[in-house]
Order: structure tokens, then sequence, then C-alpha cells
């Protein structure tokens, strides 16, 4: 089934291969519970920003999975081959995955930028061609933004100093 234009989709970054292999093999994706936006607490779709470590798709988005279910364990359950590793007893969001599938176009970052979540919806990831259009509020927000849009108002990100 479609998910609905205003479904939430929480996307989230993909730093190196053998967690995409996970998500696509293992049908699963870890998130450390105290970074996640409030807002992407179990949202129904879950899609990937990948970093530089992934070459030609670095800097952009071209997978995405439905999320079924989410649990909160210790990193080491996840990882028990990393005993050691800094962050092995933090708890993290196992998020369990449906498919990877990829969307139909790539939604690319024309510039780098350090993303670690973003959260955004259904309609806006199937629409958008570069990173800085997934971001967006309520649907009071978007209707506000499109009418702006429409007429002509709104400058882009990169006209502000940050």
């Amino acid at each position: 089934m479609e998910p609905d234009r205003y479904t939430t989709v929480l996307i989230a970054i993909m730093n190196n291969p053998r967690d995409l292999a996970i998500a696509r093999d293992q049908h699963w994706y870890r998130i450390p519970v105290k970074h996640l936006p409030q807002r992407g607490f179990h949202a129904p779709i879950l899609a990937f920003y990948q970093t530089k470590e992934f070459g030609e798709q670095k800097w952009s988005i071209n997978y995405y999975a439905h999320t079924t279910t989410w649990e909160m364990v210790p990193r080491i359950q996840l990882l028990p081959d990393e005993p050691s590793h800094p962050r092995a007893n933090e708890l993290y969001y196992k998020v369990h995955l449906g498919e990877l599938r990829t969307l139909p176009h790539p939604i690319v970052s024309r510039k780098w930028r350090r993303i670690t979540f973003i959260v955004t919806h259904w309609g806006r990831l199937l629409e958008a061609q570069e990173i800085n259009q997934l971001l967006h509020g309520s649907i009071w927000e978007e209707r506000l933004w499109r009418a702006l849009r429409r007429l002509g108002r709104l400058a882009e990100e990169d006209d502000f100093d940050w």
C-alpha cells in the first residue's frame, strides 16, 4: 500500500557499506537513543543519506525502507563483535525494516553537508531533487510554504548566513 503524502519519513545517516548491508540483508538499522529527534520516533519510513564512503553515491539519498518495529537495546547486543567500542553499553533503537528499496531518483546534496537526521514526509521524499528540499514543518507550515513559493516570496536556504 502506498503511504499517504504526509506519512513521516526519517532520514538517517548511512556511514558505511557494512551498515547498508545490514539494512539490506538483516533488515535493521541502529539509531542512538540520545540522538533521535523526537518527531522521528516511530517513523513508518526510514531513508538513508549516504556519506563519502559510498563513492559515486556519496552525499545522496538513494534507499528507503518501511519500518516494522522499534526496540531499545544496548549497542553490544546489536554488534557483539565490538565489545570494546566506546558506546558498547549505550542504548540504541534497533529499527526493524522491510525490504530496502531504491528511490525513483537520487536526492543529492550539491555540496557537502553535515547531516545526521532529517524529518520529512513521503510526498516531499518523492518530489525532492536536492537535500534542502526535504526540510519542512507541520501540515499548516507546509501549506504556508507552498503558498509563499507560488507567490515567489521564498529565499533559498543558501541565501542565509546560518
